[in-house]
């Protein structure tokens, strides 16, 4: 198995944001996860990672409502637009210079290009007329697009065991890792 990274962003001026960001990034801010009980395990993980983070810098949102318009995130992890609940495209965060996130979907990085202005998520596969680029999922470009200077994304299904674990990846942004550290994790089996 092997970890892929590369810059990518809807256009090159955001590609260019995202270094611009990284180059400036600081350890502050709010870490933030939602576990929306999709399943037992991920909700630990995500549980997990709260615990592990400093309080004071946590939020974590155990409600059946989707986390949105939070201002100083430096990392999130959810379920995304796997969560039957969520409802809009951006989170509406106000993302600090180092901004990461991760989801738990399955195709979030499927493509990027530029999703029409009216394309909301969801989890209605049934209605292929309201989905963009073969899916109904999230785009990991669009939190970049928001202001994070990364998002994993999958380009096909990973299943839950091959998503990026919040409890491996947060942590160590609260203890002043930047992402190029961090992305080097090896999840265990």
């Amino acid at each position: 198995m092997y970890l892929v990274t590369r810059l990518a962003a809807y256009d090159f001026a955001g590609v260019r944001d995202m270094i611009d960001r990284a180059t400036v990034a600081a350890n502050r801010g709010k870490l933030s996860s939602i576990s929306a009980t999709r399943t037992p395990r991920a909700d630990s993980w995500l549980k997990d990672a709260a615990a592990k983070l400093p309080r004071e810098r946590v939020v974590l949102d155990e409600s059946s409502r989707p986390l949105y318009d939070q201002t100083d995130v430096i990392g999130y992890a959810s379920w995304g637009s796997n969560d039957h609940s969520h409802n809009r495209r951006f989170p509406g965060f106000r993302w600090l210079p180092g901004g990461i996130a991760t989801e738990f979907v399955s195709t979030d990085g499927r493509t990027f290009q530029h999703p029409p202005n009216e394309f909301i998520p969801s989890t209605n596969w049934g209605n292929k007329d309201k989905w963009f680029a073969g899916a109904p999922q999230a785009l990991s470009a669009d939190f970049i697009l928001e202001g994070a200077t990364g998002a994993s994304g999958h380009v096909y299904e990973p299943y839950l065991a091959f998503t990026p674990r919040p409890d491996f990846l947060l942590p160590p942004i609260s203890a002043g890792g930047t992402l190029p550290k961090v992305i080097t994790w090896r999840s265990p089996p």
